[in-house]
């Protein structure tokens, strides 16, 4: 595929994602690794023995990642497995991004090891957007030892397109989509390529007939909302390669929700161990939110099957009475919903998030409670934690079996730091 040239009126937005990140990192930090397959696993003893990452050499056996460690194992028995390292990673995705700044201001991070990057206007300084995608390549490379791979757009939508579709199987490791070329390329590619399809909706699509992004494009609009609303809006969007996103490293800073979520070392059959983690769970996100001086109104729960095969599951919100961020006041609605959606199968995943967000200096007064009494003990309890720990305030529940607050207590995305 030639250079693609923009005009002064087209914007330029690169993704750009880290190959393999966290088996990459590795490899960076043991040289001796270089060339051999290798993958970054959990505890193979607990459910955190799965495949998080593998390297080019790994994935030509098959090897991919959430596989466990004992099928890796079986497709590559001389696989070298390494435990990860959070906090090196997370300092390492910290240096890339010093590393795009100083190609432009306007940085966005998407996630440990994806970024957008808005590059419009910089034609003059670093040239067309495959050679700004060359230098930015050459020097996280030259600086980091990690290949990154960039996709590159009119919008954040293509270059996401662009990355996760083309750029990451050509040997440059660059692709570029625009409004001229988007249903070329993307048309053709089947519906679950398409960014914002997931296994259920993809299995609804199919019901319709539809096959590729092209037979999704080429459905009406209208029929699409009828049934999903804005998300079916979207989706069509999507399919013709509209999006009208901005890339603001400013929205970062205001927080419209917080949330934790979890993958359980065991399924979890009864409800009663399953009501425990999300009582743990309600009360992270509660912490969270008073340490952004903030309250929500709206409460959702998440909760995945255990059947890899057959997806099962739910995510579902509920609207508070009121404005809290006291964890027994958004509890009792968290148990709510999981009794009312859960189908009784066994629990892989769980998570609880609190959105509608506002000042905590917003919350209206009762006659019937004292707020800020409750309020103050659960700032209490926060400091307590951030001084002593999370073991040295809890709640007697997290002793029992279902209890996951001293396992998880020192590690970082749920794995060791």
């Amino acid at each position: 595929m030639g250079d693609w040239k923009m005009s002064s009126k087209k914007r330029i937005i690169l993704l750009a994602d880290m190959e393999s990140f966290y088996a990459s990192a590795e490899v960076a930090r043991n040289p001796s690794l270089s060339g051999k397959p290798v993958a970054v696993c959990g505890d193979p003893e607990r459910r955190q023995g799965i495949i998080l990452a593998a390297t080019k050499e790994a994935k030509a056996y098959g090897i991919k990642t959430a596989m466990t460690v004992s099928e890796a194992k079986k497709l590559c028995p001389w696989i070298t497995l390494v435990r990860p390292h959070m906090q090196d990673y997370i300092n390492l995705s910290l240096a890339i991004t010093k590393i795009f700044h100083r190609y432009t201001d306007r940085v966005l991070p998407y996630s440990i090891d994806e970024q957008f990057l808005d590059m419009s206007g910089c034609e003059r300084i670093f040239g067309s957007a495959k050679e700004m995608a060359r230098q930015i390549i050459k020097e996280i490379l030259e600086k980091t030892k990690i290949r990154c791979r960039v996709g590159i757009g009119e919008n954040p939508l293509q270059a996401k397109m662009a990355c996760d579709r083309f750029a990451k199987k050509n040997k440059e490791g660059i692709f570029i989509l625009s409004y001229d070329n988007y249903t070329k390329y993307t048309w053709p590619l089947p519906v679950r390529d398409l960014f914002g399809v997931g296994v259920r909706m993809e299995r609804n699509l199919y019901r319709m007939g539809v096959r590729t992004i092209g037979h999704l494009a080429a459905l009406p609009k209208e029929t699409l909302v009828r049934r999903w609303g804005i998300n079916g809006e979207l989706l069509w969007l999507n399919a013709w390669g509209i999006d009208h996103s901005r890339i603001d490293p400013h929205s970062l800073k205001e927080r419209k929700g917080v949330s934790h979520s979890l993958t359980l070392p065991r399924d979890y059959h009864k409800q009663k161990e399953i009501k425990v983690v999300l009582l743990e769970i309600t009360e992270e996100v509660c912490r969270r939110a008073r340490a952004l001086g903030k309250a929500g109104s709206v409460v959702s729960v998440y909760c995945r099957g255990a059947d890899f095969d057959y997806p099962s599951g739910f995510y579902r919100q509920k609207k508070l009475p009121e404005l809290t961020a006291v964890t027994m006041d958004i509890y009792p609605s968290v148990i709510k919903l999981f009794d009312a959606h859960w189908d009784h199968q066994p629990v892989r995943a769980i998570g609880v998030a609190l959105s509608g967000l506002q000042q905590l200096n917003e919350l209206q007064l009762s006659l019937l409670e004292d707020k800020e009494r409750k309020l103050k003990l659960s700032r209490t309890t926060d400091a307590v934690r951030q001084r002593f720990g999370v073991k040295g305030l809890f709640r007697a529940s997290s002793l029992t079996a279902g209890g996951q607050l001293f396992a998880r207590a020192t590690k970082i995305g749920g794995h060791e730091a």
